[in-house]
């Protein structure tokens, strides 16, 4: 998504969450900073991700959710689609 990232992930037990958080926002912030050199000027102080993140269990659910996932992007431009909107000309008379 433009402004958010949904993923369905497994982690082992022993590895904790915030850590697993940690290691995964901090290496896909320097591989963006790698890709996208320009994004280092916008991000100055590479702080590329929110600090927050919400995790919840699966269990039985993990078929509908990776539905979910997969269709939010088409949900989403599906709404815009819907949505009226009107745009003025902020410097027309």
């Amino acid at each position: 998504m433009p402004d958010h990232v949904h993923m369905l992930v497994s982690i082992p037990p022993k590895i904790s969450v915030s850590s697993f958080m940690g290691y995964l926002k901090g290496k896909s912030a320097l591989m963006m900073f790698d890709r996208h050199a320009n994004l280092k000027y916008k991000f100055g102080n590479r702080h590329f991700w929110a600090e927050v993140y919400y995790v919840s269990t699966v269990g039985l659910n993990e078929k509908t959710i990776a539905k979910y996932i997969r269709e939010q992007e088409q949900h989403d431009i599906a709404l815009d689609k819907l949505s009226v909107k009107e745009y003025t000309d902020p410097f027309g008379k």
